[in-house]
């Protein structure tokens, strides 16, 4: 049962991910550029989570010096890099072609999972992953349809997959050295939202947000829904169960998405895309009916 309330955590993550490009479609529209959604993004996520933080035990605000790596990790290295890549592929291919190379996320996972904390790479999760990512292929457009994948976009994409799949292995050995899920979550966001601001500018994306409260409340809202509940519980999640599982539950984010562009946006829901659905959606039963044993806690 405990490990049930870890996997749909993650389900659920997931599932708010999958609204991403609704808010960050409306952003757009406001005159914000891809990196200014991820400054602000990023930083209404870690006031939320400072916030939390505060009123609850403000002890999870301290880190041991040696321990600075794991949350520069998944800050800079993560939800930095990975965004950056991912916006760039989005410039160079379609949405969809980069959405599948972002999904590649689960292989990088399990077998970094496998070298770093000797999780089992079973046959299950094998054929999972490759379920998965058919799922998201099918899902995205890329089988059925005539897209062509440059190599610079691949390359983005590829990147993009990675940085996506270090944020589980940063955010598992810092929870194995005794950190929260929340303080993971604060300095993650923190560290990508500094670093977006002080490569692109904190400026403009701020002015955008304050220049009405609409956009003030949007923001806010974009920041809480797409940044601060998903990541809330998915580190939550990952306390619970194998990085690698995780990572595998997380991929119904571009279902939700294709099912959100068909419901807002009149987007065509074609027999392929039907198709990756139910792929996506069986990966995911097979890993939560697969071996019960939760990662070992250090």
């Amino acid at each position: 049962m405990k490990r049930t309330v870890y996997t749909l955590s993650v389900l659920l993550a997931g599932c708010l991910w999958g609204f991403m490009g609704l808010f960050r479609r409306r952003m757009g529209d406001m005159g914000f550029d891809s990196f200014g959604v991820i400054l602000v993004r990023c930083a209404v996520a870690a006031l939320c989570f400072g916030l939390s933080i505060a009123l609850r035990d403000a002890s999870c605000f301290k880190l041991r010096p040696r321990d600075l790596w794991c949350f520069l990790g998944s800050g800079f290295c993560s939800l930095l890099f990975f965004s950056f890549c991912y916006f760039q592929a989005m410039q160079l291919m379609s949405l969809s072609a980069a959405a599948i190379l972002l999904y590649t996320s689960p292989c990088f996972v399990l077998i970094m999972s496998a070298l770093v904390f000797k999780d089992r790479l079973t046959g299950r999760k094998l054929f999972a992953m490759l379920l998965a990512v058919c799922g998201c292929a099918f899902v995205s457009g890329i089988i059925g349809s005539n897209t062509k994948l440059g190599p610079a976009g691949v390359f983005y994409g590829l990147g993009a997959g990675f940085g996506y799949a270090l944020y589980s292995i940063f955010g598992k050995l810092a929870m194995r050295r005794g950190y929260s899920s929340s303080t993971v979550n604060f300095y993650s966001c923190a560290f990508a939202a500094l670093g977006a601001g002080l490569i692109w500018g904190f400026r403009a994306p701020f002015s955008i947000m304050l220049s009405s409260a609409e956009n003030f409340v949007f923001c806010v809202l974009a920041g809480i829904m797409s940044c601060f509940l998903p990541y809330l519980l998915y580190t939550f999640g990952l306390s619970g169960i194998e990085a690698g599982r995780a990572s595998i539950v997380a991929s119904i984010e571009p279902v939700v998405a294709t099912l959100v562009g068909v419901w807002l946006f009149g987007e065509r829901l074609t027999l392929y895309t039907l198709l990756g659905i139910v792929l996506v959606l069986t990966a995911i039963v097979l890993t939560e009916t697969g071996d019960r044993q939760v990662c070992p806690k250090r």
